[in-house]
């Protein structure tokens, strides 16, 4: 099977709905104060420099290590920082659909709590089917995601064999594309799930063994943002779950 030589995906930077998300589950609010449709949402300010300082890593690597190609969600968030982090760097960019967030259907913009107090019976078969197969209403299970993902995954493998592939996107990809890529089970992906909030504009990558197989290097790494002055933030995704 044909395979590329790096794998790179970066979380888009902190949103604004990124912050209303985390202060309305902190205040116990059913919903999250948002003005933009999911795929319109900006990146706050800390997000603009978060992918500023991921730009300045990004430039920082050695011209055998560059990306040579970046995918990216078509999501504002997720263009706004690939824009941001590839200013200059003259990496041919192109868009893709299927690297768009989870769809929530129905529960879009609802908090953890809102979910329960609104949707009870919906909470209730969340839990009965759990996380990875709980597709809410008009929206999509995490296998529905994985499904995309591995379609994307091919058509990489076939037209960038042996190159090095920069994806933008959001933080269940990062998860779902440990689990396509590195075979895990449901209840290896949920434990990974329950450990780690992946952070914004975290850097997590696989690169080519001997036997040209994807091996996991950095997961959710933020140094480069240390080590650039920018801050880590680790902020929930703009649609919450029940728990």
């Amino acid at each position: 099977m044909a395979e590329l030589s790096t794998l790179w995906i970066i979380r888009h930077g902190e949103s604004t709905a990124n912050v209303a998300a985390t202060r309305a589950e902190e205040t116990g609010a059913d919903v999250i104060a948002l003005s933009h449709r999911d795929a319109d949402v900006p990146l706050s300010d800390t997000g603009e420099e978060q992918a500023r300082a991921t730009g300045r890593w990004l430039a920082g690597l050695p011209e055998d290590r560059r990306p040579d190609v970046a995918v990216v969600s078509p999501y504002l968030r997720a263009v706004s920082t690939a824009k941001l982090a590839l200013r200059g760097t003259g990496i041919p960019v192109s868009r893709d659909e299927r690297l768009r967030d989870r769809e929530l259907g129905i529960l879009d913009g609802l908090t953890g709590h809102g979910v329960r107090q609104r949707f009870p019976d919906e909470a209730k078969r969340r839990d009965r089917l759990g996380k990875f197969y709980y597709r809410p209403p008009g929206g999509e299970a995490w296998t529905d995601v994985a499904l995309r993902l591995r379609t994307l995954l091919g058509d990489l493998r076939r037209d960038h064999e042996g190159q090095r592939v920069l994806l933008f996107g959001h933080d269940a990809l990062v998860f779902l594309l440990r689990y396509l890529i590195e075979g895990l089970t449901e209840p290896e992906l949920m434990a990974l799930t329950r450990e780690h909030v992946i952070a914004n504009c975290s850097v997590t990558d696989w690169s080519a063994d001997e036997q040209g197989r994807l091996r996991l290097g950095g997961f959710n790494e933020v140094g480069h943002l240390h080590r650039q002055g920018a801050e880590a933030t680790r902020e929930d995704e703009i649609h919450a779950e029940p728990v």
